[in-house]
């Protein structure tokens, strides 16, 4: 209970012991007036009655095909124009290199993301996945988020439904949640003028779960917008699961001020990274799992935020990506072994749990 008794906490409590939903103003009195570990609690609670003591991870790695990007996003760190110094694109015959790399390392993952590169179509896409398919069977192929199924999609002139269907028979298992920044439509006008808007990218995602490609879910939190902007996001992606159950996991991920056009505004609290964890786990009542990116907020914090609803810690990642460590990540080359995600959870209390990317249990610890 909260040190200074707080009858709309107490009620909201009970709705939580109760399995009851909360509306949209709980998850803002949460965010507004609920203590650390008031919140840590319920919490904890609600992760436990879905996963128990299991906290999650996988053996993956990443790809980033280029960051050649026709979007401007303010908060970018990572994009770059044709030509442009900094600017990368890899050729099909690297990215199968990078693929045969990691055949014997027991990775079960490939995660793809780029940017949204001007002149690449579906076509394009549709036969890298089928050559990966080719040469790693059993890789489970985790692709392209919704902005860049937008662009192909429309570049090739298919629908979404035709779009979808030739890259999930070329290979593809399921599509990752980024693009979703802050699904509000005025703050994208002011952080992401230019690139695909919210009401697409539920789109894509439902078209998706109908389609049988399961997805994530992410939310860019700790730059211009309130409160009240994250419970909007996390309502809309509340009421999409509740049609499909298609979302696997959400994914807060944090602003980073390096190196783009919004970084004088600094950067949010490790004690307000762990109130979003937790209110997100609260709030997102039909969802199975909450990630902490830890490339993104670091070892240590990732471990903080299982105490605040958190049960999964993403993988091991094998120095593959840049897209944080271009924005000031404290974690520049990211990269963790099954030892230290074992022992990063065991240190926090609870089971390590390898799993796939479907999060079927591969092995415990």
């Amino acid at each position: 209970m909260p040190g200074i008794q707080d009858d709309r906490l107490i009620e909201i409590e009970k709705s939580v012991v109760e399995g009851n939903r909360l509306d949209s103003d709980d998850g803002l009195y949460l965010y507004e007036h609920a203590g650390l570990g008031y919140l840590s609690r319920l919490a904890c609670l609600v992760k436990e009655r879905i996963s128990g003591k299991n906290v999650y991870f996988n053996h993956n790695f990443h790809i980033e095909p280029t960051n050649i990007c026709i979007h401007n996003c303010r908060f970018c760190s990572y994009s770059r124009k044709v030509n442009q110094e900094g600017a990368w694109e890899m050729s099909l015959e690297d990215i199968l290199q990078e693929i045969n790399k990691f055949k014997d390392r027991s990775a079960t993952e490939v995660h793809i993301v780029g940017g949204v590169h001007p002149h690449r179509t579906l076509e394009y896409y549709e036969g890298m996945i089928r050559q990966i398919r080719e040469l790693n069977p059993k890789l489970f192929i985790k692709a392209f988020t919704a902005v860049e199924l937008d662009f192909m999609f429309r570049k090739s002139q298919v629908s979404i439904k035709d779009g979808l269907k030739r890259l999930k028979l070329a290979g593809l298992d399921a599509i990752p949640g980024g693009g979703a920044e802050i699904f509000d439509e005025e703050l994208r006008k002011m952080i992401c003028p230019d690139k695909t808007g919210s009401d697409p990218w539920l789109s894509i995602h439902e078209a998706a779960h109908v389609a049988g490609i399961p997805t994530n879910a992410t939310m860019l939190y700790g730059h211009i917008e309130k409160y009240t902007h994250r419970i909007d996001h996390m309502n809309r992606l509340r009421q999409l699961q509740d049609r499909t159950a298609g979302f696997q996991v959400f994914i807060p991920l944090k602003y980073r001020k390096e190196n783009n056009a919004l970084g004088t505004i600094g950067e949010v609290s490790t004690i307000e990274d762990l109130r979003n964890y937790a209110v997100s786990r609260i709030y997102l009542d039909n969802f199975p799992h909450l990630k902490a990116y830890w490339p993104m907020i670091g070892k240590e914090i990732a471990g903080l935020s299982l105490s605040f609803g958190v049960d999964d810690l993403d993988g091991t990642i094998e120095d593959t990506t840049r897209i944080y460590s271009m924005a000031g990540a404290e974690d520049q080359n990211p990269a963790m072994t099954t030892d230290g995600l074992v022992s990063l959870i065991r240190s926090c209390g609870l089971e390590p749990v390898e799993r796939d990317t479907l999060y079927n249990t591969l092995k415990t610890y």
